[in-house]
């Protein structure tokens, strides 16, 4: 009898103390998006003006997809920068042809939150390999997608063209103005931060709290997921999301839907693959899934608003979708992103520095290089920056007074 009690208490405190482990996880997950929202918010406040007059100016395809990467990496924010893409589509300045590279670059741009991730494994060297490939998997499979795509837009319009054909279908007409559509992160993880943000004031304190948040959430995030998934319960997991690459590509999309941002979906795979829990081969799938499911908000939010608006909503998803397509009906071409991000993850086991200098250089030195060299004329830049510093200044007093 004492021997089924005893049973029964080891039962319920094993429950007791998986509960509490979740509820940990989703604690530290929380406060490692608010940390990126609160830096996100500074760069945001500080090169909104920036990216918008180069992407008005810009005609060059190469210089809008590196716009669109770099603008994403800083502010840590694919949907900022697409709303951004959006809004100068919408305003005629920019034509749907010459937003589809943005929208590439924003979709490579995405997946350096899952990199920083990485950045969490650096002391111990294997799961830093691990967590290294398992970032840079989502990365290359975006620029491979690019590689195939980009060329086919360039010489035939073939997302523009898919997308008008099927706006016309729908027969939406008319100037566009998209209303982006609240979800849960916006009503949580962005109302903090935008919060905290608010508190402090001072941008240099802002930057220093949110790097601090970051580093403990990352670190802790990793020690829990990897006591909490052990025996069973990385079993039924594995059995679950992971069973086969369709179960997985429909969990990332459903997943990445539900919670609105493809952050959340991909940052919780790299402590999987960096610890063992999850090999690459099964995470890419679910990776691919979280692809599709980030480009859905924005076409929901897109439905029933003018033509102009529902195109570059259609772009982004058909550009997600045709890449998912290829890779998951093509075993062969599926290995490829992963053997890539393998070898990577072998040159971090050499030295640590490749780890750094692979985010540092994809997603940084080269878009910032080839922006700065494409021959924009940065004197226009600055005078298109103060003109929409002007007009929003005006549309703000214009909203205020027919406040009652």
């Amino acid at each position: 009898m004492s021997t089924t009690k005893n049973n029964i208490l080891e039962f319920e405190n094993k429950g007791l103390q998986s509960v509490v482990r979740v509820l940990a996880v989703l604690a530290i997950l929380f406060f490692f998006l608010v940390s990126l929202n609160m830096m996100g918010g500074i760069f945001k406040t500080i090169g909104k003006d920036t990216s918008r007059a180069i992407l008005t100016l810009t005609s060059n395809p190469f210089v809008g997809l590196f716009m669109g990467l770099l603008a994403t990496a800083i502010i840590q924010s694919s949907s900022t920068t697409t709303s951004l893409i959006v809004t100068v589509v919408a305003s005629g300045i920019v034509p749907v042809e010459a937003a589809v590279p943005m929208i590439m670059g924003a979709n490579i741009g995405t997946s350096v939150t899952s990199t920083i991730v990485s950045l969490g494994h650096v002391a111990n060297k294997n799961e830093f390999r691990n967590a290294i490939a398992g970032a840079t998997v989502h990365d290359i499979f975006n620029i491979l997608v690019t590689l195939i795509i980009l060329p086919l837009e360039l010489a035939f319009g073939f997302l523009s063209g898919i997308a008008r054909a099927i706006v016309n279908i729908d027969g939406v007409a008319g100037e566009a103005t998209i209303e982006k559509s609240k979800g849960f992160m916006d009503y949580t993880v962005k109302a903090v931060a935008k919060y905290f943000n608010s508190l402090l004031a001072e941008p240099w304190i802002i930057i220093l709290i949110s790097f601090v948040i970051l580093f403990f959430s990352l670190r802790y995030l990793t020690v829990i997921l990897k006591s909490l998934l052990i025996g069973k319960s990385e079993e039924n997991m594995q059995k679950a999301i992971f069973g086969s690459p369709l179960k997985a590509v429909l969990w990332g999309t459903g997943l990445t839907a539900a919670v609105q941002s493809s952050s959340v979906t991909t940052s919780m795979t790299v402590p999987l693959v960096a610890t063992g829990k999850l090999s690459l081969k099964r995470a890419f799938p679910f990776l691919l899934g979280a692809n599709i499911g980030t480009t859905v908000t924005a076409l929901l939010a897109s439905i029933g608003t003018q033509h102009l608006g529902v195109t570059i909503a259609l772009c982004h998803f058909l550009f997600n979708t045709f890449g998912v397509l290829l890779f998951m009906l093509l075993p062969f071409i599926r290995t490829i992103p992963v053997k890539i991000a393998e070898y990577i993850g072998s040159l971090t086991l050499k030295n640590r520095i490749y780890g750094f200098g692979y985010i540092l250089i994809v997603f940084f030195v080269i878009p910032a290089i080839m922006i700065f060299f494409s021959g924009i004329d940065w004197k226009d830049v600055e005078s298109t920056r103060e003109q929409i510093r002007l007009e929003e200044k005006m549309k703000k007093e214009k909203e205020l007074q027919q406040q009652p």
